[in-house]
């Protein structure tokens, strides 16, 4: 149970030694730079186009920096393990002062943003965001710099149950397999027999399900498991306490809704009304997270999750009374990772090879033993 509790947070796989087994001895990028540049920008024009006509969104600016008193940053999980870049602006030599933060994800103020733009039902806003977790592990996935498609849709309360969270899902699901075909089309060698392409469908899951299959183990070997039968994969419900004492994974219990009681599709009770998408990486061999999304806490579930996590401190922050007092819309919403995505369509081994930041020469060095090219 040990190892179970160890995997609620951090992301990343832990130590280089263990990545050095990880990354692919025999791999050689399909397209070289100037091509993948090339590429990840028709995936991205793509993606934003057919997120907008989807989901009816339109493209809104995204703050970097954030008022530490707005409330409005992303802790990104409940136990402290992620902390925000913080600093001080002292401004008019000291006498109005700003304390700020470096955002971790746009979460929050997308949804204080939907009542700033005047977003009514079946409207929404994306964003094209950009972040920093200082607290990552860098491995070939995981990356200090973070580049999302941060979007949020309002919504009516009838919305708010799986039916409808299922038929967003699909629609982000057609748009990036879509995009792989985009990609694909004008980048012929990507098709390639070695690393097959996504499935035209994904298959949903319950977090509880996959324990019930998987029992004994923790989290990411439960998803590597399972996505051994099902290469594309959204599991419902992370965040809830499952039957073993732990949830899948730590979530923070300020936007998503999981502790709404929901019902499997053979009837049995079920929690949650988010979840994230996930697939099998064939030139890694390993699970691959592109997106996590939910619909957001009403006033009645964001005190039950700040009950249940021992943070009812949080509602004195702006966002928190908004939710309370009813001032903002509902709402359902998620982040997609761009360089994930990138990875997974490119037939990338390395987030480097995508987006540009800092690595440690360590994995630099591993990357460069193995033919990747990481972007400097």
């Amino acid at each position: 149970m040990a190892n179970k509790a160890a995997d609620l947070a951090g992301p990343g796989i832990g130590n280089y030694d263990e990545l050095a087994g990880v990354l692919p001895a025999d791999y050689r990028s399909l397209l070289d730079p100037k091509e993948t540049q090339l590429a990840l920008f028709a995936a991205k024009d793509y993606i934003e186009d057919n997120l907008c006509r989807e989901l009816n969104l339109i493209r809104v600016t995204v703050p970097l920096i954030v008022d530490v008193e707005s409330g409005v940053n992303d802790l990104l999980d409940r136990d402290g393990s992620r902390t925000p870049i913080q600093f001080h602006i002292s401004n008019d030599h000291g006498k109005n002062p700003v304390d700020a933060q470096v955002v971790q994800a746009a979460t929050k103020w997308k949804r204080m943003a939907l009542a700033q733009f005047g977003m009514g039902p079946g409207e929404g806003l994306l964003t094209d965001m950009r972040a920093v977790r200082k607290d990552y592990f860098l491995d070939h996935d995981h990356s200090a710099y973070v580049d999302q498609w941060d979007w949020e849709l309002a919504i009516t309360d009838d919305q708010r149950n799986l039916e409808f969270l299922t038929s967003v899902v699909k629609k982000l699901w057609k748009v990036i397999k879509g995009a792989e075909r985009h990609v694909q089309a004008q980048f012929p060698a990507l098709r390639s027999s070695r690393w097959p392409s996504l499935p035209d469908e994904l298959t949903f899951l319950h977090a509880e399900q996959i324990l019930d299959r998987f029992p004994d183990l923790p989290r990411k070997q439960r998803e590597t498991a399972i996505l051994q039968e099902y290469p594309a994969i959204f599991i419902y419900g992370i965040g809830w306490t499952l039957a073993d004492g732990y949830p899948h994974e730590m979530r923070a219990a300020d936007y998503d809704d999981w502790v709404t009681e929901t019902r499997s599709a053979d009837g049995r009770p079920m929690h949650g009304l988010n979840g994230d998408i996930l697939v099998w990486n064939p030139v890694t061999k390993r699970r691959h997270e592109l997106s996590s999304m939910g619909v957001r806490v009403n006033a009645e579930t964001l005190r039950k999750q700040l009950e249940l996590t021992n943070q009812l401190d949080l509602l004195h922050f702006p966002y928190h009374r908004a939710i309370v007092e009813n001032r903002i819309p509902l709402s359902i919403g998620g982040g997609i990772g761009q360089s994930r995505t990138y990875m997974q369509l490119l037939r990338k081994a390395h987030l480097g090879e995508v987006s540009v930041t800092v690595w440690p020469k360590i994995l630099k060095d591993l990357g460069r033993e193995r033919h990747i090219h990481v972007l400097e």
